[in-house]
């Protein structure tokens, strides 16, 4: 063939095809499902399309594509091996740990459940173990010895007895542990009591720790925060001291208090509100 004649050209070629990512939930039926692995299963090899650039227009299946955070977050728990709630988080850091809710980021309580026995002597050879791989693990964190036989014994026998349960706890010189569970639970979710009191109905209200008093009082009703002017406010501790609300009046512990006053655990609180105040005129558009 002379080397003037036309040749025909054919290209090599590589198959590329596009396969659907692999997104949470897959193995539920999200996105390909199961589907997915059978499709990139087939392939001989594989482009991995990571995204690296932050586009309003372009939606990320997660919501975010950076991974700053979450790298920092492998650090804490394969190299330092800690807790995440151990490490300092800042706000942005916050925004992303709350999508993925990881267990170690949550305030532990330990629960130690005993024999009726044990609970009541105060004594077991396994506690001091317990406390001593709960200060090396999770260092600060709550240990709450109790019995569940004990506790169901105290439902089962004295359940329409009071008396007789208050005398069986007197004479074993011991305590029911379920109010410190609570109680504790509470905090260590940063959870606090207000209450509201009424002529026929005294009501426990559950706040954030730190929350301002509007705040609060829009957890009874969205128009309470809308039109706050005051809230009116006496410690529960007073209270049992003086005897009663004139008392505390008298004794200046009752005090008003306004829109930037921190509600604190045991508050008692009237709050005073002008009903008409942030809301709309069905009227008027």
């Amino acid at each position: 063939m002379s080397s003037n004649a036309r040749r025909r050209k054919v290209p090599a070629f590589l198959n590329v095809v596009d396969i659907a990512g692999l997104v949470k939930g897959a193995s539920e039926g999200q996105g390909l499902g199961n589907a997915f692995l059978s499709h990139i299963s087939a392939c001989d090899a594989i482009f991995h399309l990571c995204r690296a650039f932050e586009d309003d227009d372009v939606t990320h299946v997660e919501g975010d594509v950076n991974p700053d955070t979450l790298q920092k977050v492998k650090s804490v728990l394969v190299d330092d091996k800690k807790h995440i709630r151990f490490a300092d988080w800042d706000v942005k850091d916050i925004e992303v740990l709350n999508k993925y809710l990881f267990l170690t980021s949550k305030p532990a309580l330990y629960l130690v459940n005993l024999t009726e026995k044990d609970y009541i002597k105060k004594k077991n050879k396994w506690l001091i173990k317990i406390k001593e791989w709960v200060d090396k693990q999770d260092p600060g964190s709550l240990i709450i010895p109790f019995s569940g036989a004990f506790e169901q014994k105290l439902v089962d026998d004295f359940k329409e007895d009071p008396a007789g349960r208050k005398k069986y706890l007197e004479d074993n010189g011991t305590t029911s542990a379920l109010d410190k569970i609570v109680v504790q639970g509470y905090k260590s979710l940063q959870l606090e009591y207000f209450f509201t009191s009424g002529a026929d109905e005294v009501k426990a209200w559950t706040i954030q720790k730190g929350t301002k008093a509007p705040q609060a009082a829009g957890r009874i009703h969205t128009d309470f925060e809308k039109g706050f002017i005051m809230a009116e406010v006496m410690k529960f501790v007073d209270f049992k001291e003086e005897g009663s609300e004139a008392a505390c009046k008298g004794a200046g512990k009752y005090r008003q208090q306004g829109r930037n006053y921190t509600v604190e655990d045991g508050d008692i609180i009237f709050f005073k509100f002008n009903a008409g105040a942030g809301l709309k005129d069905p009227k008027k558009k």
